[in-house]
């Protein structure tokens, strides 16, 4: 029960990044003030979330070769 728990906040976790990414490169290809205003800031949140997926990731699959909860 508890991979599955953590299972989910890892897609949530790389649902997120996809998101964040979606709205950069909307940002960006459109141009204009919100990209001026909010493109660096998108840039270093979808790295933040990035980072916390893959430690997520890298947790879940750690504890699954540790015979952890599957």
């Amino acid at each position: 029960m508890g991979g599955d728990v953590l299972l989910t906040i890892v897609i949530v976790a790389m649902a997120a990044v996809v998101v964040i990414l979606l709205i950069g490169i909307g940002g960006f290809a459109k141009g204009g003030a919100f990209n001026k205003k909010y493109g660096n800031k998108m840039m270093q949140l979808r790295i933040a979330a990035q980072f916390v997926a893959i430690c997520l990731i890298l947790l879940f699959i750690w504890l699954r070769s540790q015979g952890g909860p599957q």
